[in-house]
């Protein structure tokens, strides 16, 4: 109870004033919009999230740079991470400066059809260490699609379903319950989150290198958060969600 409402009084304390200075930009949005081009920041070795640049589509960069700019908010006020002023990276999967950090993130994978060499970085990324963290789709087709090239990334994988019991939602935040609504009305109807995720040799004893949110979109809530366009809770949760991630990606 104390770290939720540590989390509601950051958001709004610390959260709304900011968004309000940068007068609500939303750059990732949309056919029409502004699309960021894949960009590596100057590496600083302080914490940045990567997001995953893929070509075709621009769901890639949706949430960007709110997402980013609101969880780096959160991170120094309740944890020891202090992230870099660049805010987070665009990077290509085949990308070799990928290999310098920890956390990815990819967005929109219904709609992922990687290269050869994007594939190759990619699997080299999970293999050395890297921990992904897919966010942003829904419905069978949208799995389909991205189940396709995540076995091409790692062939032999195995995704698996997670439990509320998984090391990763407990690592900072003890996440009481996974059935977190989809943002917006799709969540008022009934859609609710599926965690699935994929472990370092199919061995769920060891470290998690994939994490999956099906169903869900933690990245539309952290955007959003400081607009009131979705309730509290599951903003709250979907930044409890981001901070184990980060956490667990960054000790395993």
């Amino acid at each position: 109870m104390r770290h939720r409402w540590v989390v509601m009084a950051l958001l709004v304390a610390v959260i709304v004033p900011l968004a309000a200075q940068r007068g609500g930009r939303r750059f990732g949005g949309g056919f029409g919009r502004f699309t960021p081009a894949p960009v590596a920041s100057p590496y600083d070795a302080k914490f940045a999230i990567v997001r995953l640049w893929y070509p075709n589509y621009p769901g890639w960069s949706y949430d960007w740079p709110d997402m980013e700019q609101n969880l780096n908010l959160i991170l120094p006020a309740l944890t020891s991470i202090e992230p870099s002023p660049t805010g987070g990276n665009i990077l290509r999967m085949d990308d070799p400066e990928l290999l310098k950090f920890p956390i990815a993130y990819l967005s929109e994978p219904g709609y992922w059809y990687p290269s050869q060499s994007e594939v190759e970085g990619l699997r080299t990324y999970i293999k050395k260490g890297g921990f992904l963290i897919v966010d942003d789709f829904h419905f069978q087709n949208e799995w389909n699609v991205f189940e396709v090239a995540m076995t091409r990334v790692l062939p032999d994988a195995r995704i698996v379903r997670l439990d509320v019991s998984h090391p990763v939602f407990n690592t900072f935040f003890a996440i009481k319950t996974l059935d977190v609504p989809y943002p917006g009305s799709l969540g008022q109807q009934g859609l609710t989150g599926e965690f699935y995720g994929i472990h370092e040799d199919n061995d769920p004893a060891k470290r998690l290198s994939v994490v999956i949110n099906y169903n869900m979109d933690i990245g539309d809530y952290m955007e959003h958060s400081a607009t009131g366009r979705y309730a509290v809770d599951p903003s709250n949760e979907a930044y409890k969600f981001g901070i184990n991630y980060l956490l667990y990606g960054m000790t395993r």
